[in-house]
């Protein structure tokens, strides 16, 4: 398969590195927000700014829109999880569940609960309803730095700071599985929607591959990258899939064989000049969007 990345839009206005990158509640419309203590919203369709602005009193690391509700959380650097409604466009509720940076929060419509990680090593689980904890539980003495749900949204995974997988389940939040991935930190977790595998990116900086069939077993090992790896993002058709990284580059993959297929970078495509710390894939419109430290959002067409 071969592919091209054109860029569509450099999108500026952050004062600081971005770390979060979320669908919102139209259409084309996605939330960022990082260093700067700022959220901003962007239209994909125009590629400009839309007046959406939420000042929090700390850098913001994580986002998490809840549709069910409108509600949109972020987590920031000192462990609280700002709850805004949309509607209302005002905060209605602080939780402090975590001791420093909240690197992760996702959300299940099944279970009606969102689930939170932090720099503290703990793991939170949410009520939606009462918007409080119901389980807080520490489960690492490192950091533990991104979860995903599987597509049945059964089963949790969660990846630490220690180099280890932490597979829970996600009615009983028993542990059902442990294993090393990486000799260095798990930065990136994600369940492959095309059947029982997760792929992981670790701070040295391989993508792994883990067929959990068989007690997550070692399907394949890449040095991807040059430095530490941030995000995994499928694109909606599933056929694709991205990496991004602290060495500036993005790199698309083949899903159905892992095949390497393109590198994005600042010297043949303008790209990032500094770490790309988030991706986010949109359906309407087809595009990939990504963020880091040089302060904006870039807007690709993967073209195949």
């Amino acid at each position: 398969m071969k592919i091209q990345a054109i860029l569509l839009k450099s999108l500026t206005g952050h004062q600081g590195a971005i770390y979060a990158l979320e669908p919102g509640p139209e259409p084309g419309m996605v939330f960022s927000g990082g260093a700067d203590c700022v959220i901003t919203a962007w239209d994909l369709f125009t590629r400009k700014n839309i007046p959406f602005l939420a000042h929090l009193p700390n850098p913001v690391y994580s986002l998490c829109f809840i549709r069910e509700q409108n509600l949109l959380l972020a987590g920031t650097s000192i462990g609280n999880i700002h709850i805004i409604d949309l509607e209302k466009k005002q905060e209605i509720k602080v939780l402090k569940n975590h001791l420093s940076q909240v690197f992760s929060i996702r959300y299940s419509a099944k279970h009606n609960s969102f689930y939170t990680l932090g720099a503290d090593g703990r793991f939170a689980v949410c009520d939606l309803a009462t918007r409080s904890a119901r389980k807080i539980q520490r489960l690492s003495n490192s950091k533990l730095r991104q979860l995903d749900l599987n597509v049945q949204q059964t089963e949790l995974a969660i990846a630490t700071g220690d180099g280890d997988i932490i597979l829970l389940d996600a009615i009983t939040l028993a542990q059902t599985n442990r294993f090393k991935a990486h000799t260095l930190s798990v930065n990136a977790v994600r369940y492959h929607p095309q059947g029982k595998l997760i792929l992981t990116g670790g701070k040295d900086a391989h993508l792994n591959g883990w067929a959990l069939e068989d007690s997550a077993s070692p399907r394949f090992s890449i040095p991807a990258h040059n430095f530490s790896i941030y995000s995994i993002q499928f694109s909606p058709d599933h056929k694709l899939y991205a990496t991004s990284s602290r060495d500036k580059t993005i790199k698309i993959w083949d899903a159905s064989t892992n095949e390497f297929l393109l590198r994005i970078n600042k010297e043949i495509h303008e790209g990032h000049v500094n770490s790309v710390n988030a991706l986010y894939w949109s359906d309407d419109p087809a595009c990939l969007v990504s963020a880091g430290d040089d302060r904006s959002l870039m807007v690709w067409e993967i073209r195949s």
